[in-house]
């Protein structure tokens, strides 16, 4: 209940209206059973107006340390991502990737979307950096179906270090399905060819580099360019 009456009715609304939402390819994301959409990552936003646009009910892997925190803030978050059907996943222990995979792959066992950003973090500039390799690791074990998604604009709506939101043209776009064969596939090679694919439908750089690697602010893009 909750899910559709934030897409709907709180918060859905508000990101038509600022975004004005242009969306191509739709019809690639199958109608029912499992698929991974995996999409280019600009804003905190992105994760709202794939739910928006998508049909279907998608669900993403979300910090634990969303689902416990303390005083309002963290009351808030933890009903917020625990009603919208969030998965919470501890990302620092030793065993925290392969619980993340084994989250991500009962969602697709059960039928689901699962989104997911392959940089698994925000670009620092908006070019498409290299991918984790978990996003095929799954799709090569489960055999779902990977959906290619380009996002633009989420990051003029909701810029970097802000928390107001503005209006500005929103394009996610939409790709075929892709499908990934343990016995021809390798994780690494075909997460670098699904990222350069996004990179080149977005129209934007390839940078063979972790966006996590990459610090923020003026004295850290000196030392970057250095």
């Amino acid at each position: 209940m909750w899910y559709r009456l934030f897409k709907h009715v709180l918060v859905g609304p508000l990101l038509r209206l600022l975004g004005r939402p242009d969306i191509e390819g739709l019809h690639h994301v199958p109608q029912d059973g499992p698929v991974i959409v995996a999409a280019n990552h600009l804003a905190v936003i992105d994760s709202m107006y794939l739910a928006l646009v998508l049909p279907r009910r998608v669900t993403f892997l979300a910090k634990q340390e969303y689902f416990t925190g303390t005083g309002l803030k963290g009351r808030f978050n933890r009903w917020f991502y625990t009603v919208s059907g969030q998965v919470p996943v501890d990302r620092t222990g030793g065993t925290a990737a392969a619980d993340a995979l084994a989250a991500a792959t009962r969602i697709l066992e059960s039928g689901g979307i699962w989104a997911i950003h392959p940089e698994g973090t925000r670009s620092p500039d908006g070019r498409v950096y290299r991918g984790r390799t978990g996003t095929l690791r799954v799709a090569i074990a489960t055999g779902a179906p990977v959906v290619p998604v380009v996002l633009s604009g989420t990051d003029r709506v909701n810029p970097r270090g802000s928390r107001r939101w503005r209006f500005a043209k929103v394009r996610i776009s939409f790709g075929a399905p892709r499908y990934y064969l343990a016995a021809d596939q390798h994780p690494r090679a075909a997460t670098d060819d699904l990222m350069r694919e996004l990179a080149a439908r977005a129209g934007r750089p390839y940078v063979d580099r972790y966006a996590a690697t990459f610090s923020h602010g003026p004295a850290a893009s000196r030392r970057q360019a250095g």
